[in-house]
């Protein structure tokens, strides 16, 4: 067996264009979504990821406010323009860049904005809310962009056995809520693994749909994966490599050459997960903005009665 790609590139791009033509729709009614982007510092590929938003958000017909305090930036001062964006109604959605320096308390500034403009899904309010099945709340960009790949891939997920390895707050741990709620795309059994876990084969060779990120290079060799199994490599890992021009090559923690041998469906790093993340950061922006015109349109006509 020889596994067919999953081709994230693609359905990023069918999500942006739905989320292009939702824009063009607020725009016929005077609103034009925005999104806030703190980044700290000058971490080389955090403005690469900065610039890569932007460029997607001015694809889409959304305004982007990019703002770029020095990595000494101060508590209140990261705090300040937090708080900023939170009352500035034409930002519909922010976005702090993580890893944040160390001086810096990454919770407290995620917890600082307000849960109806967290479109990265972080704010425990959010992730509580997720957890408890509200449609509403808003899902991390990358484990929400997974579910959507299984789904537009025409996977069924009711009932199968996930094995996700991984357990961070960013990835692991917010895809296995998504993957028990009770709907489409979902309801399926979970387990989680991660590095830690004994005999992590025997573990990841259960799952149905295999969804990894732990951020290893291979940890999950083609013996490890089931037969007939579709494979998620959320990892995206730099590896040396003195042939290519840069000098690295971009690896993900699936073995993928093995595991292309072993599953149904794999994705490709990069070109599988990388390009849903911005695709459903953009449409968390304007889900957030419809809120807002629902809300102004609500408010109006109880002005009028």
């Amino acid at each position: 067996m020889t596994a067919q790609l999953i081709d994230g590139k693609r359905i990023a791009a069918e999500i942006r264009a739905e989320v292009a033509e939702r824009t063009r729709g607020l725009s016929e009614r005077g609103i034009r979504p925005g999104l806030g982007v703190v980044l700290v510092g000058d971490d080389p590929a955090s403005h690469v990821y900065v610039r890569m938003k932007t460029r997607a958000c001015n694809e889409a017909g959304i305004h982007a406010r990019d703002i770029t305090p020095p990595a000494d930036v101060g508590r209140a001062e990261l705090l300040g323009i937090v708080d900023e964006l939170n009352a500035d109604p034409a930002i519909h959605g922010i976005l702090v860049q993580l890893p944040l320096p160390r001086h810096l308390d990454e919770r407290e500034v995620t917890e600082r904005i307000d849960p109806a403009k967290d479109v990265d899904g972080f704010h425990p309010v959010n992730q509580g809310r997720m957890s408890q099945g509200d449609a509403s709340a808003f899902r991390p960009a990358t484990p929400a962009g997974v579910q959507e790949l299984i789904r537009r891939t025409g996977v069924e997920t009711s009932g199968a056995h996930v094995v996700i390895v991984g357990r961070s707050n960013i990835v692991g741990m917010p895809m296995s809520q998504i993957m028990l709620q009770k709907e489409p795309g979902a309801n399926a059994t979970v387990t989680v693994a991660h590095s830690r876990t004994a005999d992590l084969g025997a573990v990841t060779r259960q799952g149905e749909i295999l969804i990894v990120a732990v951020g290893v290079p291979g940890i999950v060799r083609g013996d490890m994966v089931r037969e007939g199994a579709v494979v998620i490599d959320v990892g995206v890992n730099r590896v040396d490599d003195p042939t290519t021009e840069r000098g690295y090559r971009l690896v993900g923690d699936v073995a993928f050459d093995e595991a292309v041998e072993r599953a149904s469906w794999i994705t490709p790093v990069p070109g599988g997960v990388g390009p849903m993340t911005i695709a459903m950061l953009l449409r968390n922006t304007v889900r957030s903005a419809e809120r807002t015109a629902r809300l102004a349109a609500a408010g109006t006509v109880a002005a009028s009665v």
